[in-house]
């Protein structure tokens, strides 16, 4: 878990030392409000169609394969941004970078579902997404330095988040080992293949919808933010490096929340911290539209940032605890998958929505999807919420019942229906 975390805090680093800096790059470049949206959207756009195939693969195969492949695709995304002279290469190595991160994440989140408990699902998810907060403290204040010292070109910048990403490869050795499959003969007959569960199986589980639409909010809110605070700092005559410093002060709230996510669940039970914190991060986000000083704009984003620490974990945990247990990493890639909508539609629209009425009215609009999805929490993760009890946390899993008895009419007594391998079947 340590060195899944530093892996992920490397890799999350360059992305969010990227995504400013490609947004400061395409300002360079002559792009307006509605194509830094386009360009920010189109990150999310490849991840949209190839979600659901990989984790369909990861499901039934390693994910130590994702996690070099994203690795790969995040470096390489980054480092050709840098180079890019065009707004149209730069979207689409933006997507390439995207893609690298969808890959990563999906091999990632299938490695935790996979090693922990159902009891410590929370906990465990948690403390995977501080490796995510810990690369967005620090990302952002790198790229806001190094985009300030390269006349706002933020070509150095994607390259530096490019060397960034490569260095996750120094954790990912042997983060998952190789195990023998076994031989099939007379003792051990070979196993069926596991049947693929339908998607809409999967969506039809208590819980699954209510976790994907709350993170896609979230993200959602997450992903403009980080793209559009540059923008915001260029028409209030914020500087990058202090930009940088607002994001990662952002980053900082939401570890804070992530490390005491766990004394939060037991105070107010999970339901109610998930309506609670999108509810409080709608008003958070809807209030930084209006032209506030910046030690204001500071106290919003902290309060903003601890908001959303909470919402990423717990749709996780959420989506892994009502879906099938053959299909969990399917069911995180269409929780990505949402993401990745969101991520396509909300700056879109963000760009749509700013070049009508401001830059800073996209988080108007953000703010309301927050608050609805605070009524999602409420009316889809109610007490029937997978296998857990939202207000008391994670139940012990279920095993596998040692012994079953039929009760017969008074006067007789219990059999036994316990069929022990390779005795005979008897009453």
């Amino acid at each position: 878990m340590l060195r899944l975390v530093v892996a992920f805090a490397f890799a999350q680093g360059a992305v969010s030392m990227a995504r400013p800096a490609v947004s400061y790059r395409a300002l360079a470049l002559g792009a307006d409000e509605r194509a830094i949206g386009v360009i920010a959207g189109v990150y999310a756009l490849l991840p949209l169609f190839a979600a659901v195939p990989l984790g369909r693969r990861t499901d039934h195969g390693r994910c130590a394969p994702l996690l070099f492949a994203g690795t790969v695709l995040i470096s390489g995304g980054c480092a050709l941004s840098g180079t890019a002279s065009s707004l149209g290469a730069l979207a689409a190595w933006s997507g390439v970078m995207g893609l690298g991160h969808l890959c990563f994440v999906i091999g990632a989140q299938s490695v935790v579902a996979r090693r922990s408990a159902p009891a410590d699902q929370d906990r465990d998810f948690g403390h995977f997404t501080i490796g995510a907060s810990l690369g967005q403290l620090v990302g952002p204040i790198a790229a806001g330095a190094l985009v300030g010292g390269t006349a706002r070109t933020g070509g150095l910048a994607l390259l530096v988040s490019a060397a960034v990403a490569g260095a996750a490869f120094t954790s990912l050795w042997r983060i998952e080992q190789r195990r023998a499959a076994p031989v099939a003969g007379p003792s051990r007959p070979a196993r069926p293949s596991p049947s693929k569960v339908p998607v809409r199986g999967i969506l039809r589980a208590r819980g699954v919808p209510a976790g994907i639409f709350v993170s896609l909010a979230v993200l959602s809110a997450t992903d403009v933010l980080t793209a559009y605070l540059p923008v915001i700092g260029e028409h209030r005559g914020i500087p990058p490096a202090v930009v940088g410093l607002l994001l990662s002060l952002r980053a900082a709230a939401t570890i804070a929340c992530r490390l005491v996510m766990t004394p939060m669940i037991r105070l107010l039970g999970r339901t109610a911290l998930l309506a609670v914190t999108c509810l409080a991060g709608g008003l958070l986000c809807a209030a930084l539209a209006l032209p506030v000083p910046l030690w204001a704009l500071a106290a919003m984003l902290v309060g903003l940032g601890f908001c959303l620490g909470a919402g990423q974990p717990l749709s996780m945990s959420t989506v892994v605890s009502a879906a099938p247990p053959e299909a969990r990493s399917t069911a995180l890639a269409l929780r990505l998958k949402g993401n990745r909508l969101g991520q396509v539609a909300a700056p879109a629209g963000a760009g749509l929505v700013a070049g009508a009425a401001g830059p800073a009215a996209p988080f108007a609009v953000l703010g309301a999807l927050l608050v609805a999805a605070a009524g999602v929490a409420v009316r889809g993760t109610g007490p029937a919420w997978g296998r857990q009890d939202p207000a008391r946390g994670p139940a012990a899993e279920p095993g596998p019942p040692a012994r079953r008895r039929a009760e017969l009419p008074r006067g007789d007594k219990d059999i036994d229906l316990t069929h022990r391998p390779g005795a005979p079947n008897r009453p």
